[in-house]
């Protein structure tokens, strides 16, 4: 049992690491065993109120909120099993040893779990270091796979953005030894793809090349030690403007001033091929071997994107740097241009809806013998996408079904409740989606008044009459229009008429 001393003790280290602002994770685990202590100690001082929330950075989903996401999920489930992909599953936590020094400055939001005497380990990141280490553990050199499950992040949650701790990822992912940029080219389009089949208005796809990027720097004299600083201020321009970037690269990171300007050069350009053009024609910039590399990888690159017919939304865009460390080649963005929507005075500010890009040298990093398996991946940002598709709902007040309910079975008369349970059973047994009323004698009329409610477009009347004729009344509920069906025939009806055009 903790005594009251010791309960004293506990409150003023939490207090002085409070006072010293100590890590965040720390202090929450001293309040923990002080809150823990005040409990054994009994008594009102060990009564804290219990606050019914979900934690920071979480939220709770709605039945309505859920038909609006697994919309989401299936288009974009069908768009990567529209190109081949096959499904893989990993645990929600890994060894911290396998996310540890995958992410760059990134690293300190993974969320470590409390030590219990076995192995040290970390909720996952995102889906593809575990992805890494699944193809190096199993020895698999060539898949496409996708894989969409919750990530965790001990962020700054902006839950209004679609910002969260706790969030799905839904990641698609080649893997294997191809000619240049034809797996590149292909994540670009399913990008295309889900985008524009959500309806989510104009957007924009921007891509960029890490050697690209590299080789800048190298020309424009950023210290081979300093390019994954420089790289993660550069990616920061898409939310602050060049003169805080450079401030910061020059102030906090260190670099000269005539490099910044150097750098401020190249990253405020974006254009096509015919940039693409200008820049292998660049003094400086063709004569380094990996920009050179980079620019001609991207001028194949956006022939294939001319095939494909998307180009009009890509854009070669020299200050996309994405900030993870594990990037090697292409890399790409894709963010919403503005929200289309009459109802929402101020447009939903979002930031990017998917990203991704080639990350040759993961796989090798987790491989014993360091054989590595160059891989291409985009992920999409599922939450974001909902926030907007939540909002638009909203707005317009459309209204969801939250049940793919086809028919209720119901009666017009009392005494009938046998016959209700015997045919929604052969209804059930034949695949159809039916309900009932959890009642003995319910009125037709609250039966009827719970189709209109939950959205049922058919409702399957018993009743003595029609028991004798073998028959059951459909009713529809939209028109209100009523016929008898033989009982033999009344699947293959149901079938018919709720079929999806």
């Amino acid at each position: 049992m903790a005594g009251e001393a010791a309960v004293r003790e506990q409150a003023e280290t939490v207090r002085r690491l409070k006072q010293d602002k100590a890590d965040p994770d720390e202090i929450a685990q001293e309040v923990a065993k002080l809150l823990e202590m005040k409990t054994q100690l009994g008594g009102d001082e060990g009564k804290h109120k219990f606050v019914l929330k979900t934690p920071k950075g979480t939220r709770d989903y709605s039945p309505k909120q859920m038909a609006i996401r697994e919309r989401v999920f299936n288009a974009i489930i069908s768009c990567f099993k529209r190109h081949g992909a096959e499904v893989i599953d990993t645990p929600v936590f890994e060894l911290k040893e396998t996310l540890t020094g995958k992410y760059g400055e990134d690293s300190k939001l993974i969320y470590d779990l409390k030590d219990q005497g076995g192995e040290l380990l970390s909720l996952r990141y995102d889906l593809t270091v575990p992805f890494a280490r699944y193809l190096a553990m199993n020895k698999i050199t060539n898949i496409k796979r996708y894989h969409i499950a919750k990530v965790y992040r001990r962020d700054n949650p902006a839950m209004t953005r679609g910002r969260y701790r706790e969030f799905y990822q839904c990641d698609f992912d080649i893997a294997g030894q191809f000619d240049p940029m034809i797996p590149d080219a292909e994540c670009l389009k399913i990008v295309y793809e889900i985008l524009s089949d959500l309806q989510l208005g104009d957007f924009l796809i921007k891509v960029n090349d890490r050697r690209i990027l590299d080789g800048m720097f190298a020309v424009c004299g950023v210290p081979d030690s300093k390019f994954r600083m420089i790289c993660s201020s550069v990616d920061k321009l898409d939310k602050m403007p060049w003169e805080e970037v450079r401030s910061e690269m020059v102030g906090e990171k260190g670099l000269s001033l005539e490099a910044a300007d150097h750098i401020g050069e190249y990253v405020q350009l974006h254009g096509g091929l015919d940039l693409i053009e200008r820049l292998l024609q660049d003094p400086k910039l063709s004569q380094n071997k990996l920009a050179k590399e980079g620019l001609g990888d991207m001028k194949l690159l956006f022939e294939y994107l001319t095939l494909f017919g998307i180009t009009g939304k890509i854009s070669f865009d020299l200050s996309l740097a994405r900030g993870l460390d594990y990037y090697t080649g292409v890399i790409f963005e894709a963010v919403l241009l503005q929200q289309q929507n009459d109802h929402v005075e101020e447009p939903v500010g979002v930031g990017s809806v998917a990203g991704g890009g080639r990350y040759d040298g993961l796989v090798g990093m987790f491989d014993p013998k360091g054989r590595k398996v160059p891989c291409v991946g985009v992920s999409i940002g599922i939450e974001r996408i909902f926030s907007i598709l939540e909002q638009r709902v909203e707005a317009s007040e459309e209204k969801i079904r939250t049940t793919e309910t086809q028919v209720l079975v119901a009666s017009a008369q009392k005494k009938l409740l046998e016959e209700r349970l015997k045919l929604i059973s052969e209804l059930w047994d034949a695949g159809i989606k039916a309900e009932v009323l959890y009642k003995k004698n319910p009125k037709l009329l609250n039966q009827l008044q719970y189709c209109e409610d939950t959205g049922i477009p058919l409702v399957a009347i018993v009743g003595e009459q029609e028991l004798k004729d073998g028959v059951v009344k459909l009713r529809d509920v939209a028109t209100r229009e009523e016929v008898n069906i033989r009982r033999e025939s009344l699947v293959e009806e149901i079938r018919m008429r709720t079929s999806q055009p």
